[in-house]
């Protein structure tokens, strides 16, 4: 814990969430808030307020008459899609950042392989499971945030290891023997301290957990069978990394491999949906 505890800190002094994410996370976490609450933040962001607006005019909603108030939108689209918004877009700014093109591994990379995961996630839970997406997206988005810690705080040995590893499990044992710690708990830290919900914690601790026990609709199913559909995609963390997932979910798979079919057919298109909202 405490090698965890150490790069997170190193990392936040440079990198540190933005105030309105941090206060929608708060309201986010507490069931007493209300629509005004979340209006009163977001009227302090005018980046922010730009990106509602555009999103809750766009194609996407097909709306009949345009939404020009931060309350109506703010009601139209809900307060969990709002809250992810604000961390979409406060965290691509962190993920794309420039880094050497030369490395195998790279912020911008990383961010296209987050966002193909957060939308497949989406999909998964309400096309499989008739979920509420919301959580699922917002757990594709932050997984494999706990990368980008490491590479602040140890950047040198973390190139070396992406450039040594050629699985997810690989990559997970390298980090646990480099940093006493892997970017699964970090990032588990991390939404901890963010005030994330405790689902959302556990599917970023346990996305590489390989166990019996990992049932398919759980947020943990959920990403776990998302990274594995991007990597099919050629959509993986790094080039050439092979997804791994746990046993069930594979039977899963298995055993709804038409749907899932349908699902590939349907990404590029849903991605590109999500690409003119988030970037």
């Amino acid at each position: 814990m405490s090698s965890t505890r150490t790069l997170i800190e190193r990392f936040s002094e440079v990198h540190p969430l933005p105030q309105v994410v941090t206060t929608l996370n708060r309201l986010i976490a507490d069931p007493e808030s209300t629509m005004k609450d979340f209006e009163e933040v977001i009227s302090l962001d005018q980046v922010l307020v730009s990106r509602l607006l555009r999103l809750v005019n766009s194609s996407y909603y097909s709306l009949l008459q345009r939404v020009d108030s931060i309350s109506r939108a703010v009601a139209f689209l809900g307060m969990k899609n709002l809250h992810n918004l604000a961390v979409t877009d406060a965290l691509r700014r962190i993920f794309t950042a420039s880094t050497d093109g030369s490395e195998r591994f790279s912020r911008k990379r990383l961010w296209m392989h987050s966002t193909a995961v957060a939308i497949c996630c989406r999909m998964v839970a309400e096309r499989m499971f008739s979920m509420n997406g919301d959580d699922a997206f917002i757990c594709g988005v932050l997984h494999d945030f706990g990368l980008l810690v490491e590479e602040q705080g140890k950047r040198k040995v973390f190139h070396e290891i992406c450039r040594s590893c050629s699985s997810s499990s690989e990559l997970l044992l390298l980090e646990q023997q480099t940093f006493a710690t892997d970017h699964c708990q970090i990032g588990a830290l991390l939404t901890e301290d963010w005030q994330m919900g405790p689902e959302i914690q556990q599917a970023i601790r346990d996305h590489h957990l390989l166990t019996e026990e990992i049932i398919p609709e759980s947020l943990t199913g959920i990403l776990q069978i998302a990274e594995y559909l991007s990597s099919q995609v050629e959509r993986s963390v790094l080039p050439g990394v092979e997804a791994i997932i746990a046993p069930p979910l594979l039977t899963h798979l298995q055993e709804n491999i038409e749907e899932y079919a349908v699902l590939l057919e349907d990404m590029p298109e849903e991605m590109a949906r999500a690409e003119a909202i988030y970037h």
